[in-house]
């Protein structure tokens, strides 16, 4: 009896060493609920044994409820097809197609609160600081301040640093105007550029940048009570080089027709609804969305009209990484295109939101340059820039 729960012990540990060489289990488990998947991206996943030689994933769509279309499913990863070693919950991908982004475009917001240019001495809120409310108000715009402010003797401010929101208490000051003021120098209105990366052929809705718009200063991502979308005219190029991010010049016109809205401004870029879709996209070129199951390191492209035509520039996915935290460092790729690499010598600013796309779908957005490797970037699943 004791020979036998010993051959037995000792073939289960056998097998499960084999199986933490073979398969991936540390990976599945750093996947997160509620990403983007289809039935296609689970059977090429499946395929090309994108989780091991002996676990497969298994996708359920959950019911309907009369004409509602369902968005929610479940995955299963099971050992040898039959053993469940892992459930999540996940986002169905929609079958909508999407016009294919990589066209720079001007960008103004007004920021929902008022950020702090100039402390002047305040001991407590700093350059960088976004006041987003005073005494419990929320600061829409900094017209609201004066209103609020009104025959107190302090205030109490709340406001965002590093991201974190933070409260203190701070003087009023009358001036000789007699307008009631905290002391600070404030502005509520941030413009920049960024690349468009797709757009919905049905809603028009869109997304951009991959990365947030931060104030230059305290790194806050900028709350958005409104904004613009505006054409943005290429002027020239400063190449990449080692330690020092090249950048796309362009110039729009902020008080010009707007190409559509903001909406809002997160960790994976901006989003919104376009009204004018000229210039931004070519209506005979759309492509799906792929999820993350469909990004493999390998053979890829980026889109941009940087050239002065939308073209395709090669690149090489070094690496598609597994987040358990949705972050917009989700793909690491090299710049293998020579046209790119002559113009640009790489990845620079300004170039954020360009789409990357692999086996014809838009599976992600570039986000960031290596510093050391202009050639060399990061880029953001489509996932996070649709959630």
């Amino acid at each position: 009896m004791k020979r036998k729960q010993f051959w037995i012990s000792y073939i289960f540990l056998c097998l499960t060493c084999v199986l933490l060489i073979a398969v991936p289990i540390i990976d599945i488990f750093q996947i997160e609920d509620n990403f983007l998947v289809n039935y296609e991206d689970v059977a090429e996943a499946n395929d090309n044994h994108l989780f091991g030689s002996y676990i497969t994933g298994e996708l359920s769509q959950k019911q309907s409820v009369g004409t509602e279309k369902v968005k929610n499913g479940e995955m299963v990863f099971k050992l040898f097809g039959f053993i469940p070693i892992r459930k999540i919950s996940v986002v169905m991908a929609a079958e909508d197609d999407y016009y294919i982004g990589g066209v720079p475009i001007g960008l103004s917001i007004t920021a929902d609160g008022a950020i702090v240019i100039s402390d002047n001495g305040n001991e407590s809120i700093k350059e960088g600081d976004i006041i987003t409310k005073i005494n419990g108000v929320a600061m829409n715009d900094i017209d609201d301040m004066q209103e609020v402010l009104k025959k107190q003797y302090e205030a109490e401010v709340t406001y965002l640093r590093k991201n974190k929101e933070l409260r203190t208490l701070v003087k009023v000051l009358k001036d000789k105007q007699n307008k009631y003021k905290l002391g600070l120098t404030v502005k509520d209105n941030i413009t920049g550029v960024g690349t468009l990366t797709f757009v919905n052929k049905n809603t028009n809705e869109y997304g951009a940048l991959g990365h947030a718009i931060v104030d230059d200063v305290g790194g806050n991502i900028v709350p958005v009570s409104n904004g613009n979308v505006y054409s943005c005219n290429l002027i020239g190029i400063n190449k990449g080089q080692k330690n020092n991010p090249g950048q796309l010049r362009c110039v729009f016109v902020q008080n010009g027709k707007t190409k559509g809205s903001i909406a809002s401004n997160s960790k994976f870029g901006i989003n919104g609804t376009l009204t004018n879709l000229d210039g931004l996209v070519d209506k005979n070129l759309t492509a799906k969305i792929g999820g993350r199951l469909s990004v493999k390191p390998g053979k890829a492209t980026i889109v941009s009209n940087i050239s002065g035509i939308k073209e395709e520039y090669e690149i090489e996915i070094i690496k598609a990484n597994y987040q358990k935290k949705a972050n917009d460092k989700s793909i690491v790729f090299r710049v293998t295109d020579k046209r790119l690499l002559n113009l640009t010598g790489g990845i620079v600013q300004g170039m954020s939101g360009s789409p990357i796309m692999q086996n014809g779908k838009i599976v992600g957005a570039v986000t960031h340059v290596f510093l050391s490797d202009p050639t060399k970037g990061y880029g953001v699943y489509c996932d996070f820039m649709l959630d």
